[in-house]
């Protein structure tokens, strides 16, 4: 905010849910200037204003969705030196008919320009868009005026790409820490997924939660399963016509529907602060865009919890899907290696996507304490030098010719048409571990990759066969060196867990009254729907768990309560005083009834 105020440009790397719009918007209230913030999607645009307003903030958005009407009254209210903020699609500034509308903004005067969403920028990250490359032309058009790029996921190379594209001057670099201590994070190898995603689901019943697929076809069977099983839950993907996917989004942000299954076309703009749980049911593309997925959840700072349900697999897919658009680049290769290693990994999960990022993490001697490596979740096994062994074996005795599902059928014994076809099932190795699940196996081969005892090459269809090290093991050369191995215990349905010491947000349940909680979300949602804005306008679930834990009696209690302010407490103070007023009397008097 300092650095806005002195002019001078910026780059300021923020985790999703870290603060960054904060970060333009306060410094946008201070003096007599006009800021632009340039937003990569009309759903983001239209969430943060529709907040700022609901704060009393002057602010409006001018974007191609508009109406005529709402087009003339962007217009007029810019004549007339009413916003402080205004936010802008880059193709707005840039595109066609840019040179008029940027003659118009020069007529304000032009405080500073925020570039929300920057990574967008570089094609070393993980969401390139060409038309964003063209913002470099805006220190020409806007001289004297500072720019200041901010994003969620950057790692060093895309920080210096995005400085070099915008032709930022000399600015400065602020990165805040990667880490979400306030999230969950376990990896699932796939095994049977129906029942992987009701085993999550079942533990955040009634909770907001999204599931991301790869394919437009796997969200729309999802869905359609989770609506068979009772839970209102919606597809959204590019592939939907407009109308159905602002439908379907916008239900989700009203709190009219608990689940969006949806592909990466459902990410920023999304703002809902009480997603519980992300589930990627498939590995994404990158590290960067499964943290930027995976940090939707729990952007009010209160527990959450991030699945990574993945096999080998997917990362064929992706290959595929990248060679297909012709977007497979070297870059894009590494992200599928990158993503892939964190995966496999056996280590604190917390620690993986911090040091991703080149930010040393602070808590490596005690763990993170939120994850399933940290948590104990996963078992070392018995004898797993003599388990690898069995593994690389079968390897060797399938021809290593043949991918980890195929290798995973032989050694639990499944006789699959393909397994007979070939004649494996007369292989000596057929049901060496017929004892073990069919995720454990694939697990195992997965660390043994990460782990260098196997390799896979082959890009269209991916084989496993011995690495150097694997040899070594098989022919028992590898010296005292002990092979260890893991399985995934199910987590216990706890929907309390403690979180780290160190997290602002531990123990955020305690001391509240959760019937005072759910009367105050119902409060919540009834005003949203009247006045036409998501719930999470009005207050987020932390405040309401503040409420329902302090539970204030007058409004200058209720200011007290963090998320509430003078503004909110004037308008919205009296209704929610009456909520409270009504369930201490309830208690006061004993009687639930209310007589």
């Amino acid at each position: 905010m300092q650095t806005i105020l002195d002019r001078r440009d910026s780059l300021v790397v923020l985790p999703t849910g870290g603060g960054k719009s904060l970060c333009f918007q306060a410094p946008a209230l201070i003096g007599d200037c006009l800021a632009i913030v340039v937003s990569p999607l009309i759903a983001l645009m239209k969430d943060q204003v529709d907040g700022l307003v609901a704060d009393g903030v002057p602010a409006a958005c001018f974007h191609s969705a508009l109406t005529p009407d709402e087009r003339a009254r962007v217009l007029a209210g810019l004549r007339s030196h009413r916003y402080r903020l205004l936010y802008v699609s880059p193709e707005r500034l840039v595109g066609d008919g840019g040179e008029a509308f940027c003659r118009l903004l020069g007529e304000h005067a032009v405080g500073f320009i925020a570039v929300d969403e920057a990574h967008c920028i570089s094609q070393w990250g993980h969401d390139f868009r060409p038309e964003y490359r063209e913002l470099g032309r805006l220190n020409a058009v806007f001289p004297r005026v500072s720019v200041h790029a901010f994003t969620a996921t950057a790692t060093p190379r895309v920080r210096q790409d995005i400085i070099s594209a915008l032709r930022l001057d000399d600015p400065r670099i602020l990165v805040g820490s990667f880490d979400r201590p306030n999230l969950i994070y376990r990896v699932l190898v796939r095994g049977a997924l129906k029942r992987q995603l009701q085993d999550i689901i079942a533990r955040h019943p009634g909770e907001a939660g999204i599931i991301y697929c790869i394919s437009r076809r796997e969200v729309e069977a999802t869905a359609e399963w989770l609506q068979e099983l009772g839970h209102r839950a919606l597809p959204y993907h590019a592939g939907l016509v407009d109308e159905d996917r602002h439908r379907n989004q916008d239900a989700f942000l009203n709190e009219q529907a608990d689940i969006v299954v949806a592909t990466v076309a459902f990410g920023m703009g999304i703002d809902r602060s009480n997603i519980r749980y992300v589930i990627h049911a498939g590995a994404p593309r990158s590290l960067e865009h499964y943290q930027q997925e995976a940090g939707r959840a729990g952007r009010d700072g209160l527990e959450a919890e991030c699945v990574l349900v993945y096999s080998a697999a997917d990362f064929v897919k992706w290959r595929r899907m990248l060679e297909a658009s012709g977007e497979l680049s070297e870059s894009a290769a590494q992200h599928l290696r990158d993503m892939n290693r964190y995966a496999a990994a056996t280590a604190c999960r917390h620690r993986a996507l911090v040091q991703y990022f080149g930010e040393p993490y602070s808590r490596a001697s005690t763990g993170c304490g939120a994850c399933d490596w940290c948590l104990e979740e996963l078992d070392r096994i018995d004898e797993a030098t003599v388990v690898a062994q069995k593994v690389l074996s079968a390897v060797v005795r399938v021809g290593q010719r043949w991918g980890i599902g195929h290798v995973t059928d032989v050694l639990v014994g499944r006789a699959t048409p393909q397994v007979i076809g070939r004649h494996h099932h007369q292989l000596s190795t057929f049901g060496l571990l017929k004892g073990h699940a069919v995720a454990e196996v694939r697990a195992y081969l997965e660390q043994l990759t990460a782990q260098e005892y196997l390799q896979r090459t082959g890009d269209e269809y991916p084989v496993v066969s011995l690495a150097p090290r694997g040899v070594a093991l098989l022919k028992n050369r590898s010296g005292s060196e002990d092979v260890v191995l893991y399985r995934q215990r199910r987590p216990a349905l706890v929907r309390d867990r403690r979180l780290p010491v160190s997290h602002p947000g531990q123990d955020s349940w305690e001391g509240v009254d959760r019937d005072l909680f759910e009367r105050l979300r119902q409060l919540r949602l009834q005003i949203a729907r009247d006045r036409g804005v998501p719930p999470y306008v009005i207050f987020h679930d932390s405040t309401l768990r503040e409420m329902a834990r302090r539970r204030p009696g007058s409004l200058n209690e209720l200011r007290l309560v963090r998320g509430v302010g003078a503004r909110k407490a004037e308008d919205l103070g009296p209704a929610f005083l009456a909520v409270l007023a009504c369930d201490s009397a309830l208690t006061h008097t004993g009687d639930p009834t209310g007589r």
